[in-house]
């Protein structure tokens, strides 16, 4: 039967990479890459490279064929959906996802082979991967198993570059989106940590003060980090914010707010 490893491989530093992922890196016969298209293509060289480091010219043991790589086209999210609507085109873009996946393992992995998946940070952690290979099994046109290699998230490699703990003593941390922090901050929790949040939904709790440990492109050779009082350092972050991102055509950060309880 066909095997797919979905494997975590950090937050952008190819040092993050485990030994289980690198382990696993040297099973595949064909790697899955995702054409995000030419604004995110340093994603991708991102990729090449630790498959440069670490499988050197591709042979993954004496006498084991080059692996190959196959770039699949990334359909498009409807990103102006909002509200009632955003659920529906999250499910059109993994369906469309899902259906790209199914052509490429009948078409480039034979029933015997090894397939693999590149996931940034940690496959569990808001990524669509896993859910995308669940729909196209219940397709039931293509048979596998699979397997997950975890990663270092941004969220540890953010904790970690800031030398500051996820938690407090006895006390609980969130992980949300900016879509959802800005209807209001969580009920319960004093840290939260926000990913995903195009629109900059820290600048909503500005009257509440917490501290905000932020970062962008963690580690990568791009990676800025800012922390302090939000009312000192929101402005700063704005300006980062639009001059990394005007100049890259993308930016992904993340950041821990905390407020005294």
């Amino acid at each position: 039967m066909r095997k797919i490893s979905v494997i975590g491989i950090g937050a952008g530093d190819p040092d993050q990479l485990t030994v289980q992922a690198v382990e696993a890196l040297r099973r595949v016969d064909v790697f899955f890459l995702l054409d995000k298209g030419a604004e995110k293509a340093d994603l991708a060289e991102a990729r090449h490279a630790i498959l440069r480091r670490y499988l050197g010219d591709g042979r993954s043991g004496p006498g084991r064929p080059r692996h190959r790589l196959v770039t699949l086209h990334d359909p498009e999210r409807d990103r102006a959906a909002d509200g009632a609507g955003y659920p529906g085109a999250v499910a059109d873009w993994r369906a469309r996802r899902a259906a790209g996946f199914e052509r490429a393992f009948l078409d480039e992995l034979g029933e015997d082979g090894t397939g693999a998946f590149l996931v940034w940070g940690d496959p569990s952690l808001y990524d669509s991967t896993l859910a995308v290979l669940d729909e196209v099994l219940a397709r039931g046109a293509v048979r596998f198993d699979h397997e997950v290699i975890p990663g270092i998230s941004s969220v540890s490699a953010l904790a970690a570059r800031h030398r500051t703990g996820l938690t407090r003593v006895g006390a609980p941390v969130q992980i949300t989106t900016g879509r959802r922090l800005a209807e209001g901050w969580p009920d319960g929790v004093d840290d939260v940590v926000v990913m995903l949040d195009a629109q900059q939904s820290f600048l909503r709790h500005l009257a509440e003060d917490p501290v905000i440990f932020w970062g962008a492109y963690v580690g990568t050779a791009d990676e800025i980090l800012v922390s302090g009082r939000l009312s000192e350092v929101a402005g700063r972050i704005e300006e980062l914010r639009a001059e990394a991102r005007a100049r890259k055509g993308w930016i992904m950060d993340t950041y821990l707010l905390r407020r005294e309880p």
